[in-house]
């Protein structure tokens, strides 16, 4: 039972890093009906830079913040240059600029920074709480996601930006005809969804090890969660890798080998399209002809 307990813990944090990647990628399909196939990588690359910083002697908090303004700035500026001018072009060409913008980010990372795993050290010391059942490490990417959410939450509810957000990605046609600068507000989308992934990366690099390649499972994990939860819902995409990250721990303890627990993410994004595709919480597109 302890060993069970355990498990359903450390699987609620690695469900947290999950759940924020979802996010991001809901945030940009709904503004954009648009998969950010390059998320995982951008997210890497963010925790590259925050990796420098601290090894540069800047303290982790002021690194973590500096790397976030950066995230959102060039999120705004991918969007800007790469994404708008084929977004009234076909879904491939759009797919194949996002497929494109993660191996050019994999590709740079490893010219600037080498293919060697470098060790992130954690800001949270790892040390067992509550009897060994969960530790501070990650009791503190808990707290992190927690926190990022409740902004979130406050900046779409209760702003005047958020709001407008929130508009231009349910009906950009109507919103335009309200006065709301719809690119505006999808580049800011892009830069949210940035931050996000950032943050994802610097919680889970000290998990993982650093390498262009760490993101990879994380972003498949990520994205089972968000067709689980819904690809159009944000609270969807929170809960569906919430339910990965625990389904993860408990099938790769008590069901199958560690080495094939990233075919469950696989099995499970084909068994919600095949079955409810459109997620737990997602709502059905209906257009007419």
């Amino acid at each position: 039972m302890h060993q069970f307990s355990q498990q359903i813990f450390s699987g609620i944090a690695a469900g947290a890093i999950y759940a924020s990647l979802a996010l991001a990628l809901v945030m940009i399909y709904r503004a954009t009906e648009l998969v950010n196939f390059a998320q995982g990588e951008m997210a890497m690359f963010s925790t590259y830079i925050a990796w420098s910083l601290v090894n540069g002697g800047v303290p982790f908090w002021a690194a973590f913040v500096i790397t976030l303004v950066v995230s959102f700035l060039g999120g705004m500026a991918i969007e800007r240059v790469l994404v708008r001018p084929v977004e009234n072009a076909s879904v491939l060409a759009a797919v194949i600029v996002t497929l494109a913008l993660g191996l050019i980010f994999n590709s740079l990372a490893g010219w600037i920074y080498t293919y060697t795993v470098q060790d992130f050290r954690s800001p949270f010391p790892d040390r067992p709480l509550l009897g060994a059942l969960i530790t501070s490490q990650d009791l503190g990417v808990i707290g992190v996601t927690l926190v990022m959410l409740l902004l979130l939450f406050t900046f779409f509810r209760f702003t005047k930006t958020g709001l407008a957000m929130r508009a231009a990605a349910q009906n950009p046609e109507s919103a335009r005809l309200c006065g709301i600068p719809v690119g505006r507000m999808l580049a800011i989308g892009w830069g949210l969804a940035a931050t996000i992934g950032a943050t994802a990366g610097i919680m889970v690099a000290p998990v993982l090890f650093l390498d262009p390649y760490m993101m990879s499972g994380v972003l498949l994990y990520a994205f089972a969660g968000a067709l689980l939860g819904g690809i159009t819902s944000p609270v969807g995409a929170v809960i569906g890798g919430l339910i990965v990250g625990v389904t993860e721990n408990l099938v790769g303890t008590y069901l199958i080998p560690t080495q094939l627990k990233l075919t469950l993410a696989l099995v499970l994004i084909i068994l919600v399209l095949m079955f409810r595709p459109n997620g737990l919480f997602g709502t059905a597109i209906v257009r007419r002809v």
